[in-house]
């Protein structure tokens, strides 16, 4: 018996389940189906546009697209021939991501953004802020948000290792698609400095860079939104302010006290720029030996004095989210570039920094910096 051949209905149906790896969309409502037929003995022809030459991820694509094609009855073999859009193409592609709207815009500063926007911030350097915000990331995105993560530390970045990047942005004209690495979109200066050059820019240049990766980044429709800080109440952390007033602060420390004193001065600036203080996170605040015996490495209490400092501050309550204890795997993870909520979840450092995700799990709009076009009476 015969089988019949596909209609070309049913073959536009298969390329609609193919995603395109980068955007997170059908290639169908990408408009990247050039054209696709089949011929009388079952061999299917797909041409295919790219939305850039030398596109890293055309291999993923090529699989993907003979994959979903093959599994129609009657297809007996699927060659897939890339093309490249024209830069009228890549226009309209652009106008569409950006849902008609304007180039510049920064989408989590407009009153219909859901994203929750949290800024990682601490006082100083050396307390795992970094380390904290890869794994919070992981975390939220496991629990299948949608997740993504801009390493602001324009002179100290270190995001892109600790999240194993593989690949250069991709972009699309002025529309840059940022790299996925554990389920978080991430965007860093790292990815655009040859052989982990310095940088070595002065304000405007840092303002500049933060407010082209918020603005000119496809995020797409994110849940929560990471900035992880530099150290310091610098010129970032007054950016993140302007370009994003939203943003709500979590701020790092360590159970020493001379750190707690520093990180309280890194919460106090919301008091100036009208953020809210959402909660404290002690990192490094034991080591449990295997007997079970915890050694203060670095002192005691230093998160509770910085979340009861900032709540008198404040004058609304800033909680201590958690206390991640020490574990060395956590920083070998780091350096393999694998979240250690991900590769050791049972571990109790991994436990305490799940927990403290829970905390921030929450899609949502907040009203912290927006008008509510109240008169008083």
């Amino acid at each position: 018996m015969s089988t019949s051949l596909p209609t070309q209905e049913q073959l536009r149906e298969a390329l609609h389940t193919v995603i395109d790896p980068e955007i997170k969309r059908p290639i169908t409502d990408l408009g990247m189906v050039k054209s696709i037929s089949i011929g009388d003995d079952g061999s299917v022809d797909a041409a295919i546009f790219l939305t850039v030459a030398g596109c890293p991820l055309k291999e993923t694509l090529t699989r993907d697209i003979t994959n979903a094609v093959s599994a129609l009855p009657g297809v007996t073999g699927v060659r897939v021939e890339l093309d490249v859009m024209s830069e009228q193409q890549r226009r309209e592609l652009q106008t569409q991501l950006r849902g008609g709207k304007p180039e510049r815009e920064i989408p989590f500063a407009q009153p219909s953004s859901r994203t929750r926007v949290y800024a990682i911030a601490s006082g100083k350097g050396g307390v795992g802020k970094s380390s904290v915000t890869v794994n919070l990331a992981a975390a939220l995105a496991s629990r299948g948000l949608s997740v993504g993560v801009v390493d602001a530390d324009i002179y100290g970045f270190s995001i892109p290792d600790m999240m194993s990047v593989q690949h250069a942005p991709t972009k699309v004209g002025k529309m840059i698609m940022p790299p996925v690495a554990h389920g978080v979109k991430v965007i860093s200066i790292g990815m655009f400095t040859p052989d982990n050059s310095a940088v070595v820019w002065r304000g405007p240049m840092l303002h500049r860079a933060l407010e082209q990766f918020l603005s000119d980044v496809y995020w797409g429709d994110l849940d929560i939104l990471l900035i992880d800080l530099p150290p310091g109440t610098g010129d970032i952390a007054i950016s993140v302010a302007q370009l994003v007033p939203t943003a709500e602060i979590v701020v790092v420390t360590t159970p020493q006290q001379a750190a707690a004193q520093v990180a309280e001065r890194a919460g106090s600036i919301s008091k100036q720029t009208h953020q809210q203080v959402i909660g404290v996170v002690e990192n490094m605040s034991w080591l449990q030996l295997p007997d079970g015996t915890r050694v203060d490495v670095f002192g005691t209490g230093g998160g509770q004095a910085v979340s009861d400092a900032l709540s008198r501050l404040m004058g609304t309550a800033v909680p201590l989210l958690g206390q991640i204890p020490l574990d060395p795997q956590l920083r070998e993870s780091g350096d393999i570039g694998m979240p250690f909520v991900l590769s050791h979840p049972d571990s109790p450092a991994a436990k305490a920094l799940l927990a403290t995700a829970d905390h921030l799990a929450v899609r949502g709009s907040s009203l912290v910096g927006r008008s509510l076009g109240l008169t008083p009476v």
